[in-house]
């Protein structure tokens, strides 16, 4: 079991006062921040400064390596392996487009899933506090913090509209 992180936990009903919540701990300098929500939200993201997810250059590199992969294997075979049908050029690009398309979605959508979970567990989460409740209807912004500095954080908490506000030590 993963030692807990000490913290404050702030449970948000409206995503307007959890993003003024976000920014106002921003404002202050905290950094650390885990937001939890049901689905992705736009405003949140926005609120906490991520402009793109890292996972599209996994994705990227995947759909390149996928469509030079099946035009390299599809002329490579040709050139290895000559038949002259009709009097066609022995290694005509036309044909290979469609296996090098498929070949580009597949090992496109594998990178992104292998980005997604490789990302995934660079960020440890064991010992954030978490409840259950932000998997259905609430917001819930977790900052690490201190004990000297676990007041400050729960008045600006309040202060931006949680319902509900509590020390993780």
């Amino acid at each position: 079991m993963a030692k807990p992180v000490a913290g404050v936990l702030g449970s948000f009903v409206h995503i307007d006062a959890a993003t003024e919540a976000i920014r106002a701990l921003r404002a202050e300098g905290r950094t650390g921040l885990t937001v939890y929500t049901a689905a992705a939200n736009h405003e949140v993201e926005e609120a906490l400064g991520i402009t793109s997810s890292p996972v599209r250059l996994f994705t990227l590199i995947g759909g390149l390596t996928g469509c030079a992969a099946g035009f390299g294997m599809t002329l490579w075979m040709s050139v290895d392996w000559p038949l002259l049908v009709g009097g066609k050029p022995i290694a005509s690009v036309p044909p290979y487009v469609v296996l090098a398309f498929e070949l580009t979605i597949l090992i496109g959508a594998l990178s992104t899933v292998a980005g997604t979970l490789i990302l995934s567990l660079l960020k440890p989460t064991t010992g954030l506090a978490y409840d259950p409740s932000f998997s259905d209807d609430r917001i819930g912004i977790f900052v690490p913090v201190g004990p000297e500095q676990a007041g400050s954080v729960e008045r600006l908490l309040k202060t931006a509209g949680a319902v509900e506000v509590r020390r993780e030590d």
